[in-house]
């Protein structure tokens, strides 16, 4: 592999800024800070102040293959996380076939190892009757096991109390659950299906997606890893209430339940449907700016663990249906970083924060092996970062096969230049390198 020099850069990790540079050979990280020109380069970048910040772990993408490629690729998708300096990822399990098997999984894995741009892992899915499946699980070599309380996307619902209660019994892995009630979502539903028959208005996605049917699923798991010791992470959190349920106080390597925010739980408001309609319709849904507020300050004083994209694309014609027949679901991934940098030009979150919630968190959480920090002996996964070069979202620039993007129209004032990728440079100043591909990731767990 190529040696690589990164000089005069800004380089932010472990919750501190330095200038220095960064060498990278064989893959993997050798040194950082101080003066390093004299060591021998193939690839030498001049960053010139730029920012160094360790390649993004998204814990929750969609990329949509197997069955769903009309929508989205590995290779697609992945090439669009790369462009957005997300270097590695964890996709999801209700694709076509959905992933319920190990024999499904791996299959994905090998889609993987061919098309990916980025490192990746997968989710096993769970269902109500494949408990023998999960007690299978190698922890070292999968991210964990998904289980949807509200149903999504290909409706891999697990409703029976007895199927919840085996997996927090048995699974040997992290348990990320999607949590929504499933019965207010449905009542809630019929009532405005009387008030406006078929012509509901995105507007009330919340109502409908409630708070309540987000708080009570949510305690329901929380309550039910505190009684099993499953270590537990709870996705994509859409309401202030639900915040209080995860402790603040602990280090993040003691905890065995934890939370996730989402970037569009963070940018956007109930009040942006009127402009945006389903082009923002998420599961859970995206609900008023004191719940905004309060997420962001749930990710900054420590409820909240994560942040992360659930990108999940959908086609251009498919989110112009009806309410009731457009899909739940967006392409994220291309924009995480550009939007936390706009909220870090905003005063809302600093750059050791965005860093610490996008990669040095996610890497503890899911024990990763050697990666989320930019240390000697680490893969070289970063991304460098011109916090003074603005840009404007339209669909020209959008990578993701879907074509469209809720930020559309959106000026970013920074952007990213490089992204590498297991010591591999992926994307230089809009151009990809696609000699290599990205690696599967692994976890160092007590198995």
């Amino acid at each position: 592999m190529k040696r690589i020099l990164i000089r005069n850069a800004n380089i932010v990790n472990e919750g501190k800024i330095m200038q220095g540079d960064l060498y990278i050979k064989e893959g993997l990280i050798f040194a950082v800070g101080g003066d390093l020109s004299g060591h021998t380069a193939d690839i030498a970048i001049d960053a010139d102040g730029k920012y160094l910040l360790p390649g993004l772990i998204d814990d929750q993408v969609h990329f949509r293959e197997p069955g769903l490629t009309h929508k989205a690729e590995i290779y697609t998708e992945s090439k669009a996380a790369v462009a957005g300096g997300i270097t590695s990822y964890m996709e999801m399990p209700n694709t076509v076939p959905q992933a319920t098997t190990l024999e499904l999984l791996e299959d994905k894995y090998d889609l993987a190892a061919k098309k990916s741009l980025a490192n990746y892992s997968f989710y096993l899915g769970a269902t109500n009757d494949n408990i023998d499946v999960i007690k299978q699980v190698n922890p070292e070599t999968i991210c964990g096991v998904k289980v949807f309380q509200g149903s999504s996307t290909g409706n891999m619902l697990v409703d029976n109390p007895d199927s919840l209660e085996k997996i927090f019994r048995y699974s040997p892995v992290l348990i990320a659950t999607h949590s929504e009630n499933d019965q207010i979502i449905k009542d809630n539903l019929e009532k405005y299906r009387k008030e406006y028959g078929d012509n509901i208005p995105p507007r009330l996605h919340p109502d409908i997606r409630s708070w309540k049917a987000c708080y009570d699923a949510s305690k329901t798991v929380v309550d039910m890893a505190r009684m099993y010791g499953s270590k537990l992470h709870v996705l994509h959190i859409s309401t202030g209430k639900e915040v209080l349920l995860f402790d603040k106080d602990l280090p993040l390597e003691e905890k065995r339940i934890t939370a996730e925010a989402c970037v569009h739980h963070l940018w956007f408001s109930d009040e942006d449907y009127e402009a945006k309609g389903n082009f923002i319709k998420w599961n859970p849904a995206i609900k008023t700016s004191e719940d905004r507020k309060e997420i962001l300050k749930g990710v900054l004083d420590g409820h909240i663990d994560v942040i992360a994209t659930d990108h999940a694309p959908h086609t251009l014609e498919e989110k112009s249906n009806p309410y009731l027949s457009a899909p739940s679901g967006g392409p994220l991934v291309q924009h995480c970083l550009p939007a936390l940098l706009e909220m870090y030009h905003n005063n809302q979150i600093s750059l050791e924060q965005i860093v610490q919630k996008t990669s040095h968190n996610v890497a503890i959480l899911f024990e990763i092996e050697k990666r989320g920090y930019l240390r000697p002996g680490y893969h070289a996964d970063m991304v460098l970062v011109d916090l003074e070069d603005s840009w404007e979202v339209n669909r020209e620039n959008v990578l993701s096969k879907c074509g469209w993007s809720p930020f559309e129209g959106q000026t970013f004032h920074s952007k990213i230049t490089h992204t590498i990728v297991s010591g591999h440079l992926a994307y230089e100043n809009g151009t990809f390198h696609e000699d290599r591909k990205g690696q599967r990731l692994k976890f160092s767990r007590n198995v």
